[in-house]
């Protein structure tokens, strides 16, 4: 996650908090002249489209307001879905036991992508368990690690 998008979380979280929804993360992407802002929200009761309204509506006044976003935007609010990707330490903790898709910004092993069960988080590195093999990836390499659902 880069600076700008730390500093548009830390000022839309606690309004999203305010609406009884958790900030899963934020994709910001740039496209020239305009951008793309994806925020993703969560709820322990999951996420509705009510919820993505309200929030989405918030979010915008706020963003608005700051002038977080100086260029032209587009807001897209939804829940992460099935397929969450896993943006802190703390979500991949809570998702240990999951199969994920990890994707790298540097080889490891001569691969960028990594499929397996996530066997844990230590020290800001990733557990991954793929058959027999152990990776350890760290944070900082992983560009996205997305859930892969399972249909049993």
């Amino acid at each position: 996650m880069n600076t700008r998008e730390k500093d548009i979380e830390e000022l839309i979280g606690p309004a999203i908090s305010a609406l009884g929804c958790e900030l899963w993360g934020i994709e910001l992407m740039s496209q020239g002249r305009h951008s793309r802002l994806r925020v993703y929200i969560d709820s322990p009761e999951g996420v509705g489209i009510e919820d993505c309204e309200r929030v989405s509506r918030a979010v915008s006044d706020l963003l608005d307001v700051e002038d977080a976003i100086p260029q032209a935007y587009t807001l897209e609010v939804s829940s992460p879905g099935m397929d969450r990707i896993l943006f802190r330490a703390a979500q991949y903790a809570r998702h240990v036991g999951e199969t994920v898709d990890v994707r790298l910004h540097f080889p490891y092993e001569g691969s960028k992508r990594v499929v397996g069960v996530l066997a844990g988080i230590e020290d800001d590195e990733v557990i991954v368990q793929v058959g027999e093999d152990e990776y350890v990836l760290p944070l900082e390499n992983i560009q996205r690690a997305r859930l892969v659902p399972r249909f049993d």
